[in-house]
């Protein structure tokens, strides 16, 4: 089997996208500079290296016989992206031009990046494909849609696939950060102290996607022949009020309450994905329920308390 590079391999999407490769038989060498992902995080099997990758010397470390990059890192936040915009383009951009370098030296097959649904920032009220014209309302968005078009000017010497990903949750998520992930910040707060703080309308909506299914779209991305030099939505396609997500958590979470205080900068009011070409392209078609997903997260809290 090939080598795969996961970069982010601390991090909640590329731990689990690490577990998936090496049970599929892939010899796996994961990279973090650990700001946010977390050492424990790292799956047994992986061959890790702490590496920065907005240094382009700490670049030459990585082992050159990869044959495909799975690119995670990187700062997530919208809001965070505010307090030190300087930090946020380095961590997402400069860090991808640095593998763009690595993976034509070293004839990389394909990288596979993640980008976000924070590229296209305000939207009408419908079901928003890869042709809506991206308008980022944060320093993050920017720095994806800037990335993303890196990728596209370097495609026919590095193929690639950027997959927007949209509001992902689920096991394994960090619940300490209370400024990134909709779905983590609500329960956290929920099991902590009974109390949630929306920042924000609750007629927001959004497309709630769960681990397992981004892990299968990763897979297929870095696999399938058919996704090379693709932007493809990764989400549901399922339009989710806050107001119906926060109904969720209160049924998993008994005698949790919630209430608004403020907003977030660059917070979009809303949006949710047409995901034709990622069932056309990545054959993904199934997705598990919000209900469900929130279901089975709550009960991984449950349990990881416990121990």
């Amino acid at each position: 089997m090939s080598k795969v590079l996961i970069t982010g391999v601390g991090g909640f999407i590329g731990s689990n996208v690490a577990k998936r490769f090496l049970l599929e038989g892939y010899e796996v060498i994961g990279i973090d500079d650990l700001s946010g992902g977390k050492l424990q995080n790292v799956p047994v099997g992986v061959e890790f290296l702490k590496v920065d990758l907005t240094d382009e010397l700490s670049i030459k470390d990585i082992p050159s016989d990869c044959s495909i990059i799975l690119h995670l890192s990187g700062q997530s936040s919208g809001e965070i992206s505010y307090d030190n915009p300087i930090a946020d383009l380095k961590m997402n951009t400069i860090s991808t031009l640095n593998l763009i370098r690595y993976g034509i030296e070293n004839k990389v097959d394909r990288l596979v990046y993640a980008s976000s649904m924070s590229v296209y920032g305000d939207v009408p009220d419908q079901r928003i494909s890869e042709r809506y014209e991206p308008k980022p309302l944060s320093g993050y968005g920017v720095g994806k849609l800037t990335s993303e078009g890196y990728l596209k000017v370097y495609q026919n010497e590095l193929p690639f696939v950027a997959l927007r990903m949209f509001n992902v949750y689920g096991p394994g998520q960090d619940l300490t950060n209370l400024r990134q992930g909709m779905v983590s910040i609500y329960l956290a707060q929920a099991f902590n102290t009974g109390r949630i703080e929306v920042k924000g309308s609750l007629s927001r909506y959004r497309d709630f996607i769960y681990i397992d299914d981004v892990v299968e779209a990763w897979f297929k991305s870095a696999t399938e022949i058919s996704a090379k030099n693709q932007i493809i939505n990764l989400g549901t396609g399922i339009k989710t009020t806050v107001e119906d997500l926060l109904k969720y958590i209160c049924k998993q979470v008994p005698n949790s309450s919630f209430f608004v205080k403020g907003n977030t900068p660059g917070d979009q009011n809303g949006i949710y994905a047409d995901n034709k070409q990622l069932k056309d392209i990545l054959q993904i078609n199934n997705f598990t329920t919000l209900e469900k997903g929130v279901a089975k997260f709550s009960d991984w809290i449950r349990n990881s308390t416990k121990q």
